[in-house]
């Protein structure tokens, strides 16, 4: 497991496939919008799929404030495509197979060890960590302090 990401450190650059299997390059993104990259553990789960359908709900609040929101796991883009359209989830999901990006940031298992952990990290323009909000059992917790921060970066 390398280091821990810690608010104020500069976003990991990492390329991940979305369910389309396109390549998204997060250096493509960095300073150009506020970034939310909310990690879960898995698709169609109860906790994950009411955290991925509030940030459906949201989804227009954090386009207005200039954001670009990725939901990341270690499914696969068929899951993620199942997983979008059955919950019409407008925003990518982005698969993390190889857990590599879970590591970068250093996103904590839970629950000994054996569930992927729910952080959700919100990368100002400056392409530092501007929040992180690590919560298993608040799914919808990760919203509200989401749009805080993101609503604090703007008014700073």
């Amino acid at each position: 497991m390398s280091n821990i990401i810690q608010i104020g450190d500069n976003c990991p650059v990492f390329s991940l496939p979305d369910s389309e299997g396109t390549e998204i390059q997060i250096s493509d993104l960095l300073g150009k919008k506020i970034l939310v990259l909310f990690f879960y553990p898995k698709d169609d789960t109860p906790g994950c799929t009411k955290e991925a359908c509030a940030f459906r709900d949201a989804y227009t609040d954090f386009l207005d404030l200039g954001c670009e929101v990725f939901g990341i796991s270690s499914d696969n883009g068929q899951s993620h495509q199942e997983f979008q359209q059955k919950h019409k989830l407008p925003y990518p999901l982005l698969s993390d197979t190889q857990k590599k990006v879970r590591q970068q940031f250093g996103v904590p298992q839970s629950l000994f060890g054996l569930i992927p952990g729910r952080v959700t990290y919100i990368v100002g323009l400056d392409g530092k960590v501007a929040g992180i909000f690590n919560s298993q059992t608040n799914p919808v917790g990760h919203i509200n302090e989401a749009l805080r921060v993101v609503r604090s970066l703007l008014t700073a």
